[in-house]
């Protein structure tokens, strides 16, 4: 018992996400693609401004 409303949700996600039309940007898919990078932006095309390297992590031990 108590599943009828988290199944109900599912389905209600479900099909929005088959059904939903999307505005899909071709060419900022066609640059993600490419691995055009397009100098250190965001996706809201902000700077990040985070200048971490992975290669420069060392974690404690």
């Amino acid at each position: 018992m108590g599943r009828g409303r988290a199944k109900a949700k599912q389905t209600k996600v479900a099909r929005d996400l088959k059904y939903r039309t999307w505005d899909t940007d071709l060419d900022q898919l066609k640059r993600e693609l490419s691995g055009d990078q397009g100098g250190d932006r965001s996706a809201n095309g902000e700077n990040d401004g985070d200048d971490y390297d992975a290669d420069d992590y060392h974690p404690r031990r």
